[in-house]
């Protein structure tokens, strides 16, 4: 067996899907995760698709901008009441502008780093020990322009957190309303539309390849007959780029338009080229399976 109870875990978090098929899943694919879960999608056993942007652990996401530089971070908790306490919604507030002139590459690195008199990592040790509740960094993301224009941030109630990176040919059409009004909007439409790439040219085949065969299987678990079924998936992987491409995508603002005309409308609105160069998205508990506990249960621990 070329797996570990911890992937059997893992695997059940990002699918939801039951322990005994986690393991066969993991079985069939010689301990290659990935495979697993597409193998589990396959059998209409994972419910990953729609799970992987609902809630399922607490906590809160920040995000913040100074200069050109944007920071977004995702910290957990255990209870939603944690989420909305006055020194764990501090603590974010530090640690997204901590980021902000950090030089952290990964969470681990950013746990060492100090702020203030203690380490990050201490000072997640003493607020675990005041809240009662483990408190966890999870994960966060930064960019940095080059050049003008400008870093736009969104918060979404807390859940969801978005930087998005947008050039301007000068200074003077980076200073116009048009473009800060190009900026909030697509801060807003990466929040609520989701896109997975930049273009249609950024798409891999590996992504593409595992889309295919979900989509195969898919198809003929419904029962479509086997001559049609290469021409279904082909319109469909057509389609895909306006599913998961931000260019391609349709402006949620305005569903005839898309995000590469609107951009071109406000080209002549800031009177200059402007350029999307990247965007970042974190979805709270995106890929967690939230435990759930009864009522009788949560009582009986804050009694203890």
């Amino acid at each position: 067996m070329s797996f570990t109870a911890k992937d059997v875990k893992e695997l059940r978090e990002k699918t939801g899907a039951g322990m005994m098929d986690c393991k066969k899943a993991l079985t069939e694919n010689n301990g290659d995760l990935e495979a697993a879960v597409d193998f589990l999608r396959q059998k209409g056993l994972a419910a990953a698709a729609k799970k992987a942007t609902r809630i399922a652990a607490e906590g809160l996401v920040g995000a913040a901008v100074e200069g050109n530089t944007g920071a977004v971070v995702e910290i957990n908790c255990e209870t939603d009441f944690v989420a909305k306490n006055d020194d764990f919604k501090k603590f974010v507030n530090q640690i997204t502008n901590h980021l902000l002139s950090s030089n952290a590459s990964d969470v681990e690195a950013l746990k060492a780093e100090k702020m203030g008199s203690n380490t990050i990592q201490e000072t997640v040790q003493e607020l675990t020990l005041k809240i009662g509740e483990k408190i966890d960094i999870r994960r966060f993301e930064k960019r940095s322009l080059d050049g003008e224009g400008k870093v736009g941030s969104y918060v979404h109630g807390g859940k969801i957190g978005v930087l998005v990176e947008v050039g301007a040919e000068s200074s003077d059409v980076a200073k116009s309303d048009a473009f800060n009004e190009l900026v909030n909007d697509l801060c807003l439409h990466v929040a609520a539309a989701d896109p997975k790439f930049m273009s249609a040219d950024d798409i891999d085949e590996d992504f593409k390849n595992k889309e295919a065969k979900v989509y195969e299987a898919q198809l003929k678990d419904q029962g479509k007959p086997e001559n049609m079924i290469p021409n279904i998936v082909k319109g469909k992987l057509n389609k895909l780029a306006s599913e998961v491409c931000l260019l391609e995508q349709k402006f949620v603002k305005n569903p005839d338009q898309s995000i590469s005309a609107l951009v071109k409308e406000y080209e002549g609105k800031a009177g200059g080229k402007i350029t999307l160069k990247g965007f970042s998205r974190v979805n709270l508990g995106e890929g967690i399976e939230k435990k759930e506990d009864n009522l009788a249960e949560e009582v009986a621990k804050m009694t203890q």
